[in-house]
């Protein structure tokens, strides 16, 4: 649709809302296109182009609030959803702490951030970049098998209006590719994986270097070695030092804090890392895979620091959740068409530190290089964490024999104080870490 159908329409929700006795209104619309090639032994398995709009309304009356959607957006269906959410909100618990951004909280002016393409990949120049990648890796030595090689590409428009006057739009894109390859035969099989993404085709990374490294990275994986259980320092490879920022952001949330189900809810302004770790949120960020201008309420984005100097300075908040602990919203809210508003990050990421990864690395005697993480043991109330994993055992600061069916555990809490940090940040993804090393933990084999 093109922008003054889609202002018409969001109009229309609003003015019908009013009318059935809304106090307050928000609708989304948000575009989609989408294309996904999948690749197997080199022949193309895998061809969907998807293409939807949907428009949701966010209906509140005497403090409730219900959220109804359509990818129907014809006239009499509108009609239908304004009249269905004016009868659901009258069966819905009170909710005290719901509202929309006022007028004068809106983004008013929406900034270049550099995250859309508006150009579409010919399927030609997708199909030979999926089967390239692919085949790169069938050609590394040691591979003998594929799991296959995905390439996508997504272009999206968001729109958000409210009854205050909100009106505001920002179109987005993104390109993305990956390869599953194995190596060895019979009961002594690996697999692993790479990925490379981004907001421009040019920017990708080349896709035989993808499909290269997967293999190369199964090849190494072979023959792996069982070790005894032990306390010793453990090296997290950037893919997996990422996950403590998932951790963290959802310690953080809003709505944990609110309920009181989150290990960090009395530590805001304490620290919580060494004096060494600083933890930014940039929404801001050009290129960036979450990037936006406004987040789900309409409030504009800005880069946070979360962590400085080890301190925890502030939370993920949302306008409900700002409200309940009698602060001001941080501009997280996220948002789907039928779902309310809710904190969540953009761009996190750990600043990097200053040491290489081979200088972290060369000074440990015994020691774990963690490659792959497994299973969600870690319990967010207390800390308390346990997960499984495979990698690589260091021997006197070198990377030898691969090692697997290993736990680890700790507590997050005194996790956090013992990371040090190299300086190989790259930002591939939303949540983006450096080589991490955390000293003492217990590495059961």
């Amino acid at each position: 649709m093109n922008e003054t159908q889609i202002n018409e329409k969001a109009d229309f929700l609003i003015k019908k809302s009013k009318k059935a006795g809304a106090d307050s209104v928000d609708v989304l619309y948000v575009e989609n296109t989408n294309i996904d090639i999948g690749s197997r032994l080199k022949k193309i398995e895998k061809l969907e182009r998807s293409e939807s709009n949907d428009m949701g309304l966010r209906f509140m009356k005497d403090k409730r609030q219900v959220m109804v959607s359509s990818n129907d957006l014809n006239k009499k269906s509108l009609e239908e959803l304004v009249f269905k959410a004016s009868k659901m909100v009258k069966a819905v618990p009170k909710d005290p702490y719901c509202s929309i951004a006022t007028k004068k909280d809106i983004i008013k002016n929406i900034p270049d951030i550099k995250i859309f393409e508006n150009k579409e990949p010919s399927i030609k120049s997708l199909k030979k970049k999926v089967i390239e990648a692919e085949k790169a890796g069938l050609n590394v030595k040691g591979v003998t098998n594929s799991e296959g090689a995905e390439i996508g590409w997504n272009k999206s428009k968001i729109h958000l209006f409210n009854s205050n006057g909100l009106n505001v739009s920002y179109q987005s894109s993104s390109h993305s590719i990956y390869a599953v390859l194995i190596a060895g035969k019979g009961t002594s099989m690996e697999r692993e994986y790479e990925f490379a993404t981004s907001v421009f085709e040019k920017d990708l990374t080349k896709a035989s270097l993808v499909g290269e490294k997967a293999g190369e990275f199964a090849v190494r994986k072979l023959n792996p070695k069982k070790i005894k259980t032990s306390k010793i320092p453990v090296i997290f490879s950037p893919r997996v030092a990422n996950s403590f920022l998932k951790h963290l952001s959802n310690s953080i949330n809003g709505n944990s804090i609110t309920r009181g189900t989150s290990f960090l809810k009395k530590k805001l302004n304490k620290k919580i890392f060494s004096s060494d770790i600083n933890i930014v949120d940039d929404p801001l960020r050009k290129k960036g895979l979450q990037s936006k201008p406004f987040d789900g309420e309409g409030l504009e984005t800005k880069k946070t620091q979360i962590v400085k100097n080890g301190v925890l300075k502030t939370w993920f908040l949302d306008l409900a959740t700002a409200s309940q602990l009698k602060l001001k919203s941080t501009a997280h809210a996220s948002r789907g068409i039928s779902s309310p508003p809710t904190p969540s990050p953009t761009n996190l990421y750990f600043e990097p530190g200053d040491s290489a990864p081979k200088n972290l690395i060369g000074n440990i005697k015994k020691g774990i290089y963690l490659t792959e993480l497994m299973g969600s043991s870690v319990n967010l109330i207390n800390g308390d964490y346990s997960r499984g994993g495979s990698g690589f055992w260091i021997d006197k600061g070198e990377i030898t024999y691969p090692i697997n069916e290993i736990t680890i555990a700790d507590n997050l809490n005194d996790m956090f104080k013992k990371i040090t940090l190299a300086n190989d940040l790259e930002f591939k993804q939303g949540l983006n870490s450096p080589t991490m090393l955390i000293e003492d933990m217990i590495v059961a084999g």
